[in-house]
């Protein structure tokens, strides 16, 4: 019954597991090996076949035949009484080669050669498992969702294998139910407590990186690259993209007719707006790209401290900055410089120095706004009251008295 049990447990193994044919011959006589030594104390003699496809398995031992009287060693030797038992023609001095029984082997050492087979299944499992998702990084992976829980969902692959898609790594609008497909990035892959922990995103920029390499024939062939993209998840993002053949116009190739190639990608992110610009060496027009809509009067890069100063006109600010500071915040991580918006005003327009207000406003408040660049009044008040409060951490109340004294300057 034992035997039977070893067997269906191959079987089992053959079906299932993801292990080589050579390391799985490796595994199941290293174990049988084992409880050979623990019997016989030698497993020299012995020789075991396997036969993984039928789920079966032989062991057979190799003895010398000796007198009767002369026998030393039973597991390296057979008395030629019982070598005749086996055959007849047998005579000392012979060997002699016969079949050992697992069952032999008592119950006791029949459990711990299942105990063990199954640790070191599980345990060359862990490493395939571990050893196939480390390769895939960076790449898309796509799973059945299993369990939704608050913190994290878990998904399977094709192969059973779980994979884990914390809410950090989801897009806000994102909604899963069981059964759901789902795809991302394999984002990481660690060992914990000697498990395989595999973690997915769809927030990582690489997520659509890949998507746009899935989507647009022109970059999964290196016509265009993608130099460079940042993206605020499920919101906005920002693709910087190139082409070597001045043939192809690479924004159009992303975008495709009416939009007909991103929007699936733009679908796939949960509606997220997706500019496409076109990469530049020159600095002051990829600055202009990146800030588009909005339109660009003059800029002047400040190499130290990668800064760049924008002026356009007071219409355009808010297009350049964006809702919430988005457009021009995606601009600068883009681009690689921290720009700062400025008004450019008409010759005949009055404006004041900040430091003519000193009097009314502490000098630690007039520092942190030129310390964005706000160098007079009309500079402060041309900038939405929240996007000033984000840019110099100042309290909203603070800046609502500032408002009230620039602002009286004008009225």
């Amino acid at each position: 019954m034992e035997n039977i049990n070893l067997i269906d447990t191959f079987a089992e193994f053959k079906e299932l597991k993801n292990i080589d044919r050579v390391t799985m011959m490796s595994v199941l006589e290293e174990a049988f090996r084992s409880v050979l030594v623990r019997q016989y104390e030698s497993d020299d003699n012995f020789d075991i076949i396997i036969n993984i496809d039928k789920g079966d398995f032989e062991i057979w031992r190799n003895r010398t035949i000796v007198a009767d009287d002369a026998l030393e060693d039973p597991n390296m030797e057979i008395t030629l009484t019982e070598a005749l038992k086996i055959d007849e023609d047998f005579e000392v001095g012979e060997d002699v080669t016969d079949e050992v029984k697992l069952v032999d082997f008592g119950r006791r050492a029949i459990l711990n050669l299942r105990q063990n087979l199954a640790s070191k299944i599980l345990e060359l499992e862990k490493d395939y498992i571990y050893g196939k998702y480390k390769t895939k990084i960076g790449d898309i992976v796509t799973g059945e969702v299993y369990q939704v829980w608050k913190k994290e969902i878990l998904i399977l692959d094709d192969e059973g294998n779980e994979l884990i898609l914390p809410k950090s790594e989801q897009i806000p609008s994102d909604y899963f139910r069981k059964g759901d497909n789902v795809r991302a990035i394999v984002y990481k892959v660690e060992l914990r407590n000697n498990n395989p922990l595999i973690i997915l995103s769809r927030t990582a920029p690489k997520f659509l990186e890949r998507l746009f390499e899935l989507e647009i024939p022109e970059i999964f062939d290196g016509l265009i690259t993608i130099k460079n993209i940042v993206r605020v998840p499920g919101e906005r993002a920002k693709v910087a993209v190139e082409s070597y053949d001045e043939r192809i116009d690479p924004v159009g190739a992303c975008v495709g007719m009416k939009g007909s190639r991103i929007h699936g990608i733009v679908r796939e992110l949960r509606n997220e707006n997706i500019d496409v610009i076109n990469y530049s060496s020159n600095l002051q027009l990829f600055i202009k790209r990146a800030l588009n809509p909005a339109k660009i009067n003059s800029i002047k890069i400040r190499e130290e401290g990668k800064k760049a100063e924008v002026y356009l006109k007071p219409e355009e600010v808010s297009l350049a900055i964006g809702k919430g500071g988005l457009n021009i915040r995606l601009a600068s991580q883009l681009t690689g410089y921290e720009i700062d918006v400025y008004r450019e005003m008409e010759e005949d327009d009055e404006d004041v120095n900040l430091d003519e207000f000193a009097d009314e406003i502490e000098s630690w408040v007039i520092d942190a706004l030129k310390g964005i660049g706000c160098d007079t009044a009309k500079n402060v008040l041309n900038i939405p009251k929240k996007e000033l409060a984000k840019r110099t951490d100042l309290e909203e109340e603070t800046i609502d008295d500032v408002f009230k004294v620039l602002g009286s300057e004008f009225e």
